[in-house]
């Protein structure tokens, strides 16, 4: 560097730093969140997120299987009475995108409401018919008739 250039802020380094008397002093969190990362892609992780979440196919049961399902759901029906405990796996569609899961349920059957195509727990959850792949009766009275 020459003389010149180092020479070149001598006037100016020294002086006192200019405080405005019109606009306040910017607080120095105010200052710092002036270079904080900026987000240019607005919620593209969690697009990216839910694109990698996993989903199961819906599975299309047989005519064997659905007779099965028919018939247990018929004696629930005789039992209701006897207050039959069952174990209840069913698919639920994924509000979001294509598939779903599959979750499972164990409970005392509550009633059978026929309007709505549901089995209703005592735990108040209702599992609807056309969803259901797998219902097991846990209670010994059941298997006793």
């Amino acid at each position: 560097m020459s003389a010149a250039s180092e020479n070149r802020y001598d006037d100016i380094i020294n002086m006192p730093h200019h405080v405005s008397k019109k606009h306040p002093q910017m607080s120095l969190a105010d200052r710092t969140a002036q270079f904080s990362p900026f987000a240019a892609l607005t919620g593209y992780e969690a697009a990216i997120a839910e694109t990698a979440r996993v989903t199961e196919e819906r599975l299309e049961l047989s005519e064997n299987s659905r007779e099965e399902l028919n018939m247990k759901i018929q004696l629930l029906k005789e039992h209701l009475s006897e207050k039959p405990v069952v174990e209840i796996m069913y698919f639920v569609p994924d509000e979001r995108k294509a598939g779903g899961s599959y979750e499972t349920v164990t409970g005392v059957v509550k009633k059978i409401d026929e309007y709505e195509q549901k089995i209703v727990l005592e735990s108040g959850v209702g599992v609807e018919m056309r969803e259901m792949v797998i219902i097991e009766v846990l209670s010994e009275a059941y298997y006793k008739k």
